[in-house]
C-alpha cells in the first residue's frame, strides 16, 4: 500500500514539474540585461541533517488481509535521526539511528506480538540522485539507495538495505524526506522487514553550479556584456576619432590665424618702418647754440611733419629733446625740456592733437658722436646735438 502511494506522488509530481518546465522563458527587451537568480543554480553537494518518525512493519509473512494498523509500529514522537553527505557525483552517504517500539497485539514475523519490546536501529546506507539521470527538477529529489544495519530487538539482526524515496524543497536549506527501506536479515535467525520514514531535512555547507538554464542565461548575458561592451568601444572610437577631427581642426584653425596675424604685424611693421623713413625724410629740427627758438629751416621741417601726422592720423609719436655737452649738465636737462616744449607747441598750432604726442628730455646723455665732456669738438661736431627728434610709437 505504501509503495503504491509513493509510487502515485512520484507520478504527480514528475508531471507537474514537468508541465512548468516546458513553458517558454518570458522574451527579454533587447536593451535589458539579464541576471542570475537563484532559480537559475542549483546545489551540488552538501551536509544534510534530518529529524522525523519512522515506521516498521515485521508482518513479512503476514496474510494480506490485515489492516495496516495491525502492521505498522510507531510512536508518537519524533523517533529517527540522520547525518550525511553528499556529493557533487550524485552519491550520498548517511547514518541514520532510529527507534520504534514493537507494541502488544502488532503483527510480528506473521504473529501476534504478546509483549511490547523495543527496537533499536542503526542504519548506513549509500545513496544516488536520481535527477543526475533525469536531468535537475529544482524542488523534487528522488533517490534510490543501498546500506548496511544493526537492529537490536528480542532478536539482533544484522541487515542488508535497500531504500527508495524523495525529497521535496520548500527552501533551498529546508525540505521533507519520504522513504521506505527493505531490510533483509543477513543472520540466520533474523528475519526481514520494511522501515517507512518520514521527516523534516535541513543542509548546509551548499556548493552551487548553475543549472542549464542558468548556463544559458550566463551564456546570454556575456553575449549582451560582449556586444555592449563592442558597442561602447565603437562609440568611444568615433568619439575619440571625431575629438582628434576637433582638434586637428582647431589646430588648423589657430595655425591659420598665427600665420595671418604674423603676417599682420610683419604688413604693420613693414608700414611703420616706411613711415618712419618717410618722417625722417621730412627734414631735422635742429637749434642754435643755447638757444630753445625754432630756426625757420626747423619750422618748415615741422610744417612738413604735421601734414604727415594728420595724413596718418591713427599714428601716435614721441618726442624727445637734447643739447649738445656744453655747459653744465644740469642747465642742458632744463634747456633740452624748453626745446621740446617749443617744438611740441609749434605742432599744436598747426593743428595737432596732443594725445598724439608724448614728450621726454634727456639734456646731454644721448648724444650722437662722441663729443662728450672734456672732449674737443668743432661746433658743426657739437650742433649735430642740439636737436629734436620725433618717431612713431
Amino acid at each position: 500500500m505504501f509503495y503504491r502511494i509513493t509510487c502515485a506522488l512520484m507520478v504527480f509530481f514528475i508531471a507537474v514539474h514537468s508541465s512548468f518546465g516546458q513553458e517558454p522563458l518570458p522574451e527579454l527587451p533587447k536593451d535589458t540585461l539579464p541576471e542570475l537568480t537563484k532559480k537559475d543554480s542549483t546545489v551540488t553537494s552538501y551536509w544534510l541533517a534530518g529529524l522525523g518518525i519512522n515506521i516498521v512493519d515485521d508482518s513479512w509473512r503476514a496474510r494480506q488481509d490485515f489492516a495496516l494498523a495491525d502492521m505498522w509500529n510507531v510512536v508518537p514522537y519524533p523517533s529517527r535521526l540522520s547525518f550525511g553527505r553528499y556529493f557533487r557525483s550524485g552519491i550520498g552517504v548517511e547514518l541514520i539511528g532510529s527507534y520504534n517500539k514493537f507494541k502488544e497485539g502488532k503483527i510480528i514475523d506473521g504473529a501476534v506480538n504478546t509483549e511490547e519490546s523495543d527496537y533499536w536501529a542503526v542504519d548506513t546506507r549509500v545513496s544516488y540522485d536520481l535527477n543526475k539521470l533525469v536531468g535537475e527538477t529544482g524542488f523534487f529529489d528522488p533517490y534510490l539507495g543501498a546500506g548496511l544495519g544493526y537492529t537490536q530487538t528480542d532478536v539482533r539482526r544484522r541487515t542488508a538495505n535497500a531504500v527508495v524515496g524523495f525529497r521535496l524543497w520548500f527552501s533551498e536549506k529546508w525540505g521533507a524526506d519520504l522513504n521506505t527501506s527493505g531490510k533483509w536479515g543477513l543472520d540466520s535467525e533474523s528475519t526481514n522487514h520494511i522501515q517507512h520514514a518520514a521527516g523534516v531535512v535541513y543542509r548546509f555547507g551548499m556548493e552551487k553550479e548553475l543549472n542549464k538554464k542558468g548556463k544559458e542565461k550566463a551564456a546570454l548575458i556575456a553575449a549582451m556584456l560582449a556586444e555592449q561592451e563592442r558597442v561602447a568601444d565603437s562609440i568611444q572610437e568615433a568619439q575619440e576619432r571625431a575629438r582628434q577631427l576637433a582638434l586637428e581642426e582647431q589646430f588648423r584653425k589657430e595655425e591659420a590665424l598665427a600665420a595671418a596675424e604674423a603676417a599682420r604685424q610683419r604688413e604693420e611693421a613693414e608700414r611703420k618702418e616706411a613711415l618712419a623713413r618717410e618722417l625722417k625724410d621730412l627734414g631735422a629740427v635742429n637749434f642754435a647754440f643755447d638757444s630753445s627758438y625754432l630756426t625757420n629751416q626747423s619750422k618748415e621741417a615741422l610744417r612738413r611733419t604735421a601734414d604727415f601726422m594728420k595724413k596718418n592720423p591713427s599714428l601716435t609719436f614721441t618726442l624727445t629733446a637734447h643739447t649738445d655737452s656744453q655747459g653744465p649738465s644740469k642747465y642742458n636737462q632744463w634747456l633740452s625740456e624748453r626745446r621740446g616744449e617749443s617744438t611740441k607747441d609749434f605742432l599744436l598750432e598747426q593743428g595737432i592733437n596732443p594725445g598724439r604726442i608724448s614728450m621726454a628730455a634727456f639734456g646731454e646723455t644721448k648724444l650722437l658722436n662722441h663729443c662728450a665732456d672734456g672732449v674737443r669738438c668743432t661746433a658743426s661736431e657739437h650742433a649735430v646735438n642740439r636737436r629734436v627728434e620725433l618717431s612713431i610709437r
